[in-house]
């Protein structure tokens, strides 16, 4: 008998929002995490995908203006045949789907090969980006109607499909996507059309996220105003009278980090505390998940034999808890044991559990977890953690007389990044590093990628005539360990963390910043 054929999967055509993660809408977030398939554009949210499965298959099929691109052809081909393989398809988009998105044409191509989908709006980056910068699009008084127009028609059509006499005399606001490289083409035709070229304009660069700027002129002006300034795309440009409201209702604090790249090698899963917490503080976050924390497989626990239970990440109290799960146990089944965390981030794992550790060291590395322990009793111990780590702890307790068992509950694995991921994350201004496998990763990417062995330097960042990262980009360990292992293959570290904990990594790049006025990497 013939195989029966797999119902096709659903296609959701979901927008990601202008570029800040925290205006990614609540049915965005819940579709992404359950999606088998996520094709996304370059212009989501660098967080967008950090809720996704670790079995998801992510790909990037966006656009560059001068950069590689991936056909809307071939993207198209990509959502039908997995969604004809009978996966769930989430096709994310920057901004909303429907707006200059190319998403009716996705949205034609699936009705016609029958294929069930769902478009999933998402904020428009023509009102957020005003917005951020102080503008309403909308003003009672002012301006009553908006009108979203591309500034970058497609360059096969024979000729514009844009009204500019319509436009000119239309009464409102208008916002061009796309045509920052335009400006003098728009403008121009807008005053041959009839719109006074005194008429205020500005121009949104990189809008809602930590490196938006913006700048204000009259459409006569804006297009040498935007040059001399250096405004380059992703920008949007906000035409009429309420553009000069930009300077009197601009609600962005000045912050830190602002204009500074930093580089996230943390497992995807992970990362998205220390990457909320950089952004929160101005940084462009750039993501590059080096590894990917594997649970391995292994028989239910029983805890009852032993009086103290060591954690060594928060990754190791999810997997500990999967195996009590298993046996039918929870967390009461650890109240005759101490529970030791190696640091806060573990411990508030713990918590969440319903667990409050015992014991957590001040420093948070294996030696101060061994120190800490020193009087307490102790007949038999249960240390669960990665399946490589260093026997520190291990074997000081022994030393002690303890019987100790070591529990590999997870693995971290090579996580591949593309090769667009891995040169933004060798340009930054920071590159963070949050465990010895983050740099044996990352360096391991860096060496395949220049066809060359295992990525060690002279020391400088540079060496081997591929340098790991540019001479401009400063290197942040978590603490001494990670720092071990940059040092092993010959590298500088610029910044370390006193605090070993994303916390730590985060005031300790704070400081760096600020009393360092070098200018942004190059590469």
């Amino acid at each position: 008998m013939p195989e029966p054929e797999t119902p096709p999967g659903r296609v959701y055509l979901v927008g990601a929002g202008p570029g800040d993660p925290r205006l990614l809408t609540a049915r965005a977030l819940e579709l992404i995490a359950a999606a088998d398939v996520i094709l996304y554009d370059r212009l989501i949210p660098a967080s967008a995908l950090d809720g996704a499965r670790a079995d998801a298959e992510l790909r990037f099929v966006g656009k560059e203006g001068r950069g590689p691109s991936v056909p809307q052809e071939q993207t198209e081909a990509l959502i039908l045949a997995h969604a004809r393989a009978g996966r769930t398809v989430v096709r994310l988009k920057g901004g909303d789907p429907f707006v200059f998105g190319r998403g009716g044409e996705e949205a034609l191509a699936l009705q016609a090969a029958g294929i069930a989908f769902e478009v999933v709006p998402g904020v428009t980056a023509g009102i957020a980006a005003a917005a951020y910068a102080g503008i309403p699009v909308t003003h009672r008084g002012a301006a009553s109607a908006v009108a979203l127009v591309t500034g970058h028609e497609d360059p096969d059509k024979p000729e514009t499909a844009i009204d500019w006499a319509a436009l000119a005399a239309f009464p409102g606001t208008l916002v061009f996507y796309m045509g920052v490289g335009h400006l003098d083409e728009i403008a121009a035709a807008l005053i041959g059309s009839g719109r006074a070229g005194s008429e205020p304009a500005a121009v949104v660069e990189n809008g809602t996220l930590p490196g938006q700027r913006t700048v204000c002129a009259t459409l006569e002006t804006i297009a040498e105003t935007a040059r001399e300034s250096d405004i380059r795309p992703p920008s949007i440009t906000v035409v009429g009278s309420v553009a000069a409201l930009a300077g009197e209702l601009s609600w962005l604090p000045p912050r830190p980090l602002s204009g500074r790249t930093v580089a996230v090698t943390r497992a995807r899963a992970q990362a998205s505390e220390l990457a909320r917490r950089l952004e929160g503080h101005g940084a462009l976050v750039v993501q590059a998940p080096v590894i990917r924390v594997q649970v391995l497989p292994g028989p239910p626990l029983d805890p009852a034999p032993y009086d103290l239970i060591c954690l060594t990440s928060a990754n190791g109290v999810q997997a500990l808890f999967e195996r009590l799960g298993a046996a039918g146990r929870d967390a009461r089944s650890l109240a005759g044991a101490r529970v030791a965390a190696i640091g806060p981030g573990t411990a508030r794992a713990l918590a969440e559990r319903g667990v409050i550790a015992d014991v957590v060291p001040d420093r948070f590395v294996g030696e101060a977890l061994g120190e800490a322990l020193a009087g307490v009793p102790i007949s038999r111990a249960l240390i669960a953690r990665a399946s490589e780590a260093r026997d520190v702890l291990p074997d000081a307790l022994r030393a002690r007389g303890a019987a100790v068992d070591v529990l590999a509950l997870y693995e971290t694995v090579a996580e591949p990044l593309s090769e667009r991921e891995l040169q933004m994350a060798r340009n930054a201004d920071y590159i963070t590093f949050t465990s010895s496998s983050t740099v044996r990763f990352f360096l391991d990417a860096v060496a395949a990628a220049s066809g060359e062995g295992d990525g060690s330097t002279d020391g400088s960042g540079g060496g081997g005539g591929h340098a790991p990262w540019s001479s401009g980009s400063r290197i942040v360990s978590i603490g001494p360990v990670t720092s071990e292992a940059l040092h092993e293959r010959g590298l500088r570290v610029d910044v370390e963390a006193e605090r070993h904990d994303v916390e730590g990594v985060v005031d300790a790049l704070l400081a760096d910043a600020a009393s360092n006025a070098s200018e942004p990497a190059v590469p």
